[in-house]
């Protein structure tokens, strides 16, 4: 089944559930949260730095980036957003948003009232916590990032962008070698600090590994390119092999 034929709540509820045990009334409880589509089209800001807002975003369909953006007007994209994420789980405890948000694509935005996660949360401890231990993925994802456009050349991290997608895009625990990643060079380039002609040199640099072109990512030698991105995936499939997996709160 495909992101975009999928239920956006029951991608979200699978994301819970590789790192988290919750019990059926618990995963009926997140199926049954009310929700609000909009459709937000490409290249468009619907959320923005210190807005308050009283809703969540879970994304249905599309690419959604978050970014932070200086004074003068550059912009930093600091996480990608993929169908089944919630953009801004960690703004139901701190309501001020600490990063906007911009559809790189055509997307259709899923409102849930902080209220209602607030109330699932204060029902259901187990949601809570698994709420909580979704926030601590996106953490570590942020971490890679900070690293990757910080430590890292122009091939590794472009390299460890794509392979970090091909494992978050995998139902399973192996990447996927093809898959869709309809963004444009500068869109790529906002979320590894390179301009677009550096990811256009870049890319070409790694046309041996990696093919990128017509909204797909097409990856030819996983080992090579894993290895030029200084990449390992641990710090996104911790927790979800099954005897890994806890639940710390019981009542």
């Amino acid at each position: 089944m495909s992101h975009a034929d999928s239920n956006p709540l029951q991608l979200f509820l699978d994301r819970l559930t590789r790192r988290s045990i919750l019990t059926a009334d618990e995963r009926k409880a997140v199926l049954a949260l009310p929700t609000q589509a909009v459709d937000v089209k490409a290249r468009h800001d619907f959320a923005y730095v210190n807005e308050v807002t009283p809703y969540v975003c879970l994304i249905a369909s599309g690419i959604v980036a978050r970014f932070a953006q200086t004074d003068g007007g550059a912009r930093q994209t600091t996480a990608l957003h993929l169908p089944g994420d919630m953009a801004d789980l960690h703004s139901v405890v701190r309501p001020i948003a600490v990063g906007g948000l911009n559809a790189l694509t055509d997307a259709t935005i899923l409102l849930i009232s902080k209220g209602a996660i607030r109330s699932l949360a204060a029902r259901f401890p187990g949601i809570a916590e698994a709420c909580w231990r979704d926030c601590m993925l996106d953490a570590a994802i942020l971490t890679q990032w900070v690293v990757n456009v910080g430590r890292r050349d122009a091939r590794a991290r472009l390299a460890h962008m794509f392979c970090e997608m091909a494992f978050r895009l995998s139902t399973g625990r192996d990447p996927v070698l093809d898959y869709p990643l309809d963004v444009t060079q500068e869109q790529l380039g906002d979320a590894a600090a390179l301009t677009s002609v550096h990811v256009n040199r870049t890319l070409k640099s790694l046309g041996a590994l990696v093919l990128v072109r017509s909204g797909r990512v097409v990856i030819y030698d996983w080992a090579e390119l894993a290895r030029v991105g200084d990449f390992d995936a641990a710090y996104l499939q911790a927790d979800t092999i099954p005897d890994r997996q806890r639940r710390l709160i019981t009542v």
